[in-house]
């Protein structure tokens, strides 16, 4: 069964720093040697990598995803959050980090972002962790 991590989302769109979350789980798991996946099972929500060290590089995401997808187009959806649905197809539901000598394996200014798009809301990732 996977680990659940609880994200609580604070406007429409965010991206959320949870590393450490992953981390945690990585360590609970005791898999020292595999692969993490971390999966999202929103249609208004996902998950990618990327810069975290510089904030501004979110705000760019962000900035830039709204330019290609704004929020009121001629969409068909009755919702009234056709772009929440795009954005997240863009970003993609899951992503796979290798586990080596019990750490993950990112870049050194990478970092794992829940990135909200209908917020704000009360989310969750799964985070399953493989041995290899």
């Amino acid at each position: 069964m996977p680990a659940t991590i609880s994200v609580k989302t604070g406007s429409r769109i965010d991206m959320i720093d949870i590393t450490s979350l992953v981390i945690g789980e990585v360590s609970k798991s005791g898999v020292t040697d595999g692969i993490c996946v971390v999966y999202v099972p929103h249609t208004t929500g996902g998950v990618t990598i990327n810069e975290g060290a510089d904030p501004a590089v979110c705000l760019d995401i962000i900035r830039k995803l709204n330019e290609l997808v704004p929020p009121n187009d001629r969409y068909r959806h009755m919702e009234g959050n056709s772009d929440s649905h795009i954005k997240t197809s863009l970003m993609g539901s899951s992503v796979t980090v290798i586990v080596e000598n019990s750490r993950l394996v990112l870049g050194t200014w990478q970092k794992i972002f829940f990135c909200e798009f209908d917020g704000p809301r009360s989310r969750k990732a799964y985070v399953k962790t493989l041995k290899g």
